[in-house]
């Protein structure tokens, strides 16, 4: 048995098996049932290079590819692998996230790493039916909290943004019309004007992927 608030060799062996693909390990927790959940995401270049190279032809192909790459992995350590858009009924994957590692909830949405600022996803989790040893979760404020400016909210050119709500749907129109090339193109300017981990902005071809998956749903 580990020291408390160490995690067991199992940990690091899940965390060898996973990152190799790009994905990472961020956290994990004791859930009211017994379980474990180790919730697994990204951040930095390396997934989508892996990505990239493997991508499969058809709708959803990063979930696809995600589910075909984690799940001979949750099998040899004994889980269930699920993923955001496994549903319904749909898991909690953001409150999850909180409580396995210092993310915070946003003005635009999304969750802030203290590190990788908004440049990280979550992709999957592996739901295990015993109690594990994980890591403490580090306790670390939100950086929002520090941010007096708030450029995320103004960097919209179409205001999709108030701080509370998202409109979805003038987002889309915008990013599908022709003044919304840099949107389209390079990322959610709202996201980039954040200061924190700017040095983990995903490349021009994966903001583009992404933008491209958000307008396809909502087609």
């Amino acid at each position: 048995m580990s020291p408390a608030g160490e995690p067991g060799d199992w940990w690091e062996e899940l965390r060898a098996a996973v990152e190799p693909f790009g994905f990472r390990l961020n956290g994990g927790f004791n859930d009211e049932d017994g379980g474990t959940v180790a919730m697994i995401g990204h951040a930095g270049p390396l997934l989508w290079q892996r990505f990239s190279a493997e991508q499969p032809d058809g709708p959803d192909p990063l979930d696809r590819w995600t589910r075909s790459t984690l799940a001979p992995v949750a099998v040899r350590f004994g889980a269930a692998l699920v993923l955001p858009n496994d549903g319904p009924p749909y898991r909690p994957f953001q409150r999850w996230a909180m409580r396995a590692e210092p993310v915070h909830p946003t003005p635009l949405g999304l969750l802030i790493h203290p590190r990788y600022g908004l440049w990280h996803a979550l992709r999957a989790a592996m739901l295990f039916a015993d109690t594990r040893e994980v890591p403490e979760r580090a306790e670390t404020p939100s950086p929002c909290d520090a941010c007096a400016d708030r450029p995320c909210l103004t960097a919209c050119p179409v205001g999709a943004f108030d701080g509370t709500t998202y409109a979805a749907d003038r987002c889309a129109a915008h990013v599908r019309s022709a003044a919304g090339r840099d949107c389209r193109e390079c990322g959610c300017l709202a996201r980039h004007a954040c200061p924190v981990g700017k040095g983990w902005a995903w490349a021009d071809e994966q903001q583009w992927f992404h933008m491209a998956s958000f307008l396809a749903g909502r087609s």
